[in-house]
């Protein structure tokens, strides 16, 4: 008799639940809203079956009968779903009720306050709360953090500086939930840490511990992770202890956990949110496998299929050597052409190049995690030569924009919207006596000859300038670029080419000299 492991997802995040089950001798039976997504080939059996449609999965799963060894998701919102079906086939699992407290963030942080969990204050604002901002009615105090009750990747979560900012926020989270709710809560301003675990018999074992990089103020996004985490042995213990509270509050007991959790200077660990599955963004799939020799995902799955997982006598698989994964951005427009696949595979260390985007594709700065256009991930025993590796591999990666584009026009204008004062943010920022400089070597040169080397042609003011951009490239780095893509180009005017420089980067001094044409 063949036996599936019900997989909820077929995207990419869900690889490794696939491999893990057709490892342990299961066949895949995978279900999606999405009969397109990347991992429909690789399943024994796909069926499309929205993953927001409990009923539908349940009785899918109850249908099978003892062909049905297991359910399972990893990197979903969906792990309620997973529990729902679960209880009703008698398989392991969380309850239904426990999965419901680690996918609502109303529901989360209600049991995080019954139990004396440390998390911010908050309070749930639906359509009718909407309406009293609308009015002028609501009396609140900044700055605070507005998210979707019930959704992930960070879409339509945001810091709220003041109130001008606050009616867009609330609109923007309440569009991006599933239940019509927003959660506004204080902001913690600290650290930010990703935490997988094992729940197996009343044990929590830990399963990765990362430093998440969060940028892009007012929006959170995750531009990359790294592990082992360099907090010191002492504030990962208050970190871990806190995590393992929120489990048991949230009623956790069978199965997997993922935690974002913050440290704040002079209060400790705060929870950002606990999920009943295991990370997305490549951490339980990729760096912690790779940093730890423990493929994660296969440990997860023998808890749903009613096995015992081989760590389940440790208190924690610790990394042994260094991973770190980044992401790549562009800047608003649509993309032309992509450069440098093969110098960033050809990175030492990298491990993985993953793309989110192509040619043809309309990309923008990311205001969540899920407009990143790809991302790298690289390993190695040394720290530092990991990261370089990282780095190095994504400021090769180029996304030529097709000129003559109203939103790739409006950034390199530096137009921004009256609720997100200073995002996006530009590429090289210059101080004032920078500026200065810069202006006055131009009055010197004001015109880049037609195909002249445009390094050569760097100002002086720009050579001292040691910051780096979005993607990790220097401002030497940037021209050396251009010079190696656009080696025939028309004069330019050196006054606006640099201008264009400082606040896009390679894809916005590209933008220009096509433009041109």
């Amino acid at each position: 008799m063949e036996e599936y492991v019900l997989i909820l997802g077929a995207g990419l995040m869900q690889r490794p639940s696939i491999e893990a089950a057709k490892e342990l001798g299961y066949k895949a039976l995978v279900i999606d809203a999405n009969p397109n997504a990347v991992c429909v080939p690789f399943a024994d059996c796909f069926m499309q079956i929205d993953l927001k449609d409990k009923e539908a999965i349940a009785d899918l799963a109850m249908g099978m009968g003892k062909n049905l060894a297991g359910i399972f998701t990893a990197g979903t919102d969906f792990s309620a779903s997973v529990s729902y079906a679960a209880e009703k086939c008698g398989l392991p699992c969380h309850t239904y009720e426990a999965a419901l407290n680690a996918s609502n963030k109303v529901l989360m942080r209600q049991c995080f306050k019954e139990h004396n969990v440390p998390s911010p204050d908050f309070f749930e604002a639906d359509k009718d709360y909407l309406a009293k901002v609308e009015q002028g009615k609501a009396d609140i105090k900044f700055p605070k953090v507005v998210k979707p009750v019930d959704n992930m990747g960070a879409r339509g979560c945001r810091l709220v500086r003041n109130e001008e900012e606050f009616l867009p926020a609330l609109r923007e989270a309440i569009k991006y939930s599933r239940t019509g709710k927003a959660i506004v809560e204080d902001y913690m301003d600290g650290l930010e840490f990703s935490i997988d675990a094992l729940v197996f018999r009343g044990k929590v074992i830990i399963t990765g511990f990362a430093d998440r990089h969060i940028y892009y103020s007012p929006y959170f996004v995750e531009v990359g992770h790294s592990m082992p985490s360099r907090i010191p042995d002492g504030i990962k213990a208050e970190i871990v202890d806190c995590f393992k509270k929120g489990i048991k509050a949230l009623g956790l007991t069978t199965g997997v956990a993922k935690g974002d959790i913050k440290y704040i200077l002079g209060k400790g660990p705060m929870i950002g949110e606990i999920a009943a599955r295991l990370s997305g963004g490549y951490m339980s799939g990729w760096t912690f496998p790779y940093s730890s020799d423990l493929n994660l995902t296969k440990e997860a799955l023998k808890i749903a299929l009613g096995k015992i997982p081989e760590i389940s006598i440790l208190p924690e698989v610790t990394s042994i050597r260094h991973s770190h994964e980044r992401a790549f951005i562009s800047i608003p427009g649509k993309i032309k052409a992509i450069y440098g696949q093969e110098n960033a595979i050809a990175s030492p260390f990298v491990r993985d190049l993953f793309f989110r985007v192509k040619a043809g594709d309309t990309v923008d700065f990311p205001r969540n995690n899920v407009e990143k256009c790809g991302n790298v991930i690289s390993v190695s025993e040394d720290r530092e030569l990991a990261l370089h590796g990282a780095e190095s591999a994504v400021a090769e990666i180029v996304l030529r924009l097709e000129p003559n584009n109203k939103a790739t026009d409006d950034f390199l204008a530096g137009v921004e919207l009256p609720d997100e004062k200073g995002f996006p943010c530009g590429a090289f920022g210059l101080i004032d006596f920078e500026i200065y400089r810069l202006n006055e070597e131009v009055k010197k040169s004001p015109v880049i000859k037609e195909n002249a080397s445009i390094a050569e042609a760097l100002p002086e003011a720009l050579k001292e300038r040691m910051c780096r951009d979005w993607n990790y490239r220097s401002i030497e780095k940037t021209v050396a670029l251009f010079d190696r893509i656009c080696p025939v180009h028309k004069e330019f005017d050196a006054e606006k080419f640099w201008k264009v420089l400082i606040r896009g980067g390679i894809q916005g001094i590209l933008y220009y000299a096509d433009s041109l044409e």
